[in-house]
Formats: structure tokens, C-alpha cells, sequence
């Protein structure tokens, strides 16, 4: 059983080819997430870029979670976003019951900035200067 019910699927190719357009038009950005196995274990996505901003989605296999996987993956992903794509804040959001989430962020660098709704639910918020990650990743 999915999380995303039945109607996600049901549109599926068309909401594909929607995102596609997106990213055709540079509106976001689709990153997948692929194991030493070539396997798929998460996505990393940028959308709404406007004016050097964008927001942040992720989410990775649950056999890889907890893991430290989604936390790496997205603090390479602001340093691509910095560097390849010259955005210089990020921001995200996440339940407020989706702790997890929500320390993925905090460890990528992310600070709360408060709550709004999204699809009538509440939502946490939080933002990310990108900048001084634009530069080469050094082993530290």
C-alpha cells in the first residue's frame, strides 16, 4: 500500500509530463537518488525557482532511512543548487509530526521560520542562505 492513494496514480502520466514541462522551462529541478547497486532510494527536488530562491522536496526508501542518507543528499543538493544553479536561499516544509523531516533539515543547516497552511494542514517552514556553498566541497 502507497501513502499517495489511488488518485496520485491515476493522473500519474499526466502529472509526469507536467513536471517535465517544469523542468523544461527551468521552473524545477528533479534529482533521483540512486544506490552503490544502481538501485533508486529517494528523489531530491527544486521547484518554484524564482529569483535566485527555491523550494526543497525530498524523500528516501524506507530501507535506507534513518541512515543519514536524506540528510547527505540534500546538503549536496544545496551545494548543487549554489554552484551549478546560482540559487542562494532554499526553503522547505515539512508536518509538524514529521520529526524526522524536520531534523534532516536542522543537520542540513535549515532553520525554522515558523508554520503556514499547505492543502489545509499545517506546515513547519524553514530556510537556508546558500551562501559560501557555492564553492568546491573540501573534506573537512
Amino acid at each position: 500500500m502507497t501513502d499517495r492513494g489511488d488518485e496520485y496514480f491515476e493522473t500519474f502520466a499526466k502529472r509526469l509530463r507536467a513536471l517535465l514541462d517544469e523542468q523544461d522551462a527551468g521552473i524545477s529541478l528533479f534529482f533521483v537518488l540512486v544506490d552503490c547497486d544502481g538501485s533508486i532510494v529517494g528523489r531530491l527536488n527544486l521547484y518554484d525557482l524564482d529569483d535566485g530562491t527555491a523550494e526543497v522536496g525530498y524523500r528516501v526508501a524506507e530501507q535506507v532511512a534513518g541512515r543519514g542518507v536524506a540528510t547527505q543528499a540534500l546538503s549536496d543538493l544545496c551545494r548543487t543548487a549554489a554552484r551549478d544553479h546560482g540559487l542562494r536561499t532554499l526553503t522547505a516544509g515539512t508536518s509538524p509530526a514529521n520529526v524526522a523531516s524536520q531534523r534532516v533539515l536542522e543537520k542540513a543547516g535549515f532553520v525554522s521560520t515558523g508554520t503556514r497552511v499547505v492543502d489545509g494542514e499545517p506546515s513547519l517552514t524553514f530556510k537556508l542562505s546558500l551562501a559560501g556553498l557555492s564553492g568546491d566541497r573540501r573534506a573537512s
